[in-house]
């Protein structure tokens, strides 16, 4: 593959055991330029320290496969992804292997799987798992799973469950087509299964999968597979999503493309927005819906993201804003919100967003066009959102003002774009945003204390 053509994401939480064993073994395809990015969950047995000489970057994520393998994306640089367990072997030519199979038409495939251990089952397991996967056109993450990052965006990455999120994600690239079942076999360890027995393992494991199949909250079934919690989420992201109604969704670009062409944009503008929010792996993603959450475009977003949907209340922008604080602040510490309408948002915007809400009340990223496109708080302030002149340019500034009165300290950023009128459209066409991560490319911030408040 040509260079950072695929990169290669492995989430890990206390690895010391493998983890250089693991990626010494991915040395021929690093040579080869693919990309290696290790993404840490929080271990404390030095973990990323033992990753850090033998990947191209070692990040860190809050613990879970699905928010690790996320923010792992987001960080990638490749145009393919492929997502492997710590403790699974590729073969040696696994990187021509997925680009031979993305030449012959897949957006997305696996591989076959061998089990290592001595039990004499393991072997009738892997075969029964790769004709189970080759039937049904669902894999596991035991079996490398790789996609085209496009595909990845189109599904909105992996749904932030604790427990089936591969199960989740494969049904999602379904819907793109059939995975290419590759017959090469990555070697996974055997130690879950003769740790806690062979035989009670794969009874669990249909259990578990029957109960998702039927609807179980994956939560639960986490606690029955004996995944631990990770800590507490102290950050909530709320995004405030319209409906891609043909004619009522980016009126403004309806002249430039027609009400099913607008209706599309705001389609792809929210599953990137999400996409976005899930990736940075601070906490919970809340979509709030308009007009409702029954629109089918809300449920297919639900499932494929694993979030919450909330119907948007009455009243202009300002009340549904302060509804989603409302709503989120009183189970965390800080909530940011969202439109959909800024494509240049990234993860990393996000984490510094959350970062600077440690020692500010308020933090505020402009748009371009004298709005702003994000929003945090750590606790709900009416006065923010009432009075103001949404949808002028006026909003930026009336938002610093009603900051000044409070007496709050805040914190801002250069502006990001968004997409409103006809030039912000030929900007995103020419950018390629809806496909691709940007940085904060070290944009400057900047403290603000508001003046004491007066009566």
């Amino acid at each position: 593959m040509r260079s950072a053509a695929l990169s290669i994401v492995v989430p890990a939480l206390n690895e010391s055991a493998c983890i250089e064993a693991a990626l010494a073994a991915l040395a021929p395809l690093r040579a080869r330029g693919a990309e290696i990015i290790v993404v840490d969950g929080g271990s404390t047995d030095g973990t990323a320290a033992l990753a850090q000489p033998h990947a191209a970057r070692v990040i860190a994520a809050p613990r879970g496969r699905a928010p690790q393998m996320n923010a792992g994306a987001a960080a990638a640089r490749g145009d393919v992804l492929l997502f492997l367990h710590a403790d699974t072997r590729l073969p040696a030519d696994a990187d021509r292997l997925v680009e031979t199979a993305l030449a012959q038409g897949a957006v997305w495939g696996r591989f076959d799987v061998a089990i290592e251990g001595r039990h004499l089952l393991l072997p009738l397991i892997a075969r029964l798992m790769n004709l189970r996967s080759r039937l049904t056109g669902i894999a596991t993450g035991d079996q490398a799973m790789f996609m085209r990052r496009d595909a990845f965006a189109a599904c909105g990455g992996f749904p932030s469950i604790p427990l089936m999120e591969d199960i989740a994600m494969s049904r999602a690239l379904g819907r793109l087509g059939r995975p290419a079942c590759l017959r090469h076999r990555v070697r996974t360890s055997g130690r879950r299964w003769e740790k806690h027995g062979v035989l009670r393992t794969v009874l669990l494991m249909l259990r578990l999968r029957l109960a998702y199949f039927f609807g179980a909250d994956p939560a639960r079934l986490a606690q029955r597979y004996g995944h631990a919690p990770g800590p507490a989420t102290r950050t909530a992201i709320a995004v405030l999503a319209r409906a891609p109604v043909p004619g009522a969704a980016k009126t403004r670009l309806m002249p430039r493309l027609g009400a099913d062409g607008a209706a599309a944009l705001q389609g792809r503008l929210t599953l990137r927005t999400l996409t976005t929010a899930t990736a940075a792996a601070l906490g919970p993603v809340a979509l709030f819906c308009a007009p409702d959450r029954r629109h089918a475009f809300f449920a297919e977003c639900q499932e494929r993201f694993g979030i919450p949907l909330h119907d948007q209340c009455n009243g202009d922008l300002g009340a549904r804003m302060l509804q989603a604080f409302s709503a989120l602040l009183p189970g965390h510490d800080r909530v940011l919100l969202v439109g959909t309408d800024c494509p240049a948002l990234t993860a990393n915007h996000l984490a510094r967003a959350a970062a600077l809400l440690d020692d500010h009340d308020a933090v505020v990223w402009p748009a371009e066009d004298g709005g702003y496109v994000l929003i945090g708080l750590r606790r709900p302030a009416p006065e923010l959102f009432s009075g103001i002149d949404w949808g002028s340019a006026r909003v930026m500034a009336q938002t610093r003002e009603r900051l000044r009165r409070l007496g709050w300290r805040w914190a801002e950023a250069e502006p990001l774009w968004d997409v409103d009128r006809a030039e912000d459209y030929d900007r995103l066409a020419g950018a390629n945003f809806l496909h691709r991560a940007g940085s904060l490319h070290g944009s400057s911030l900047r403290s603000s204390h508001g003046d004491s408040l007066r009566s």
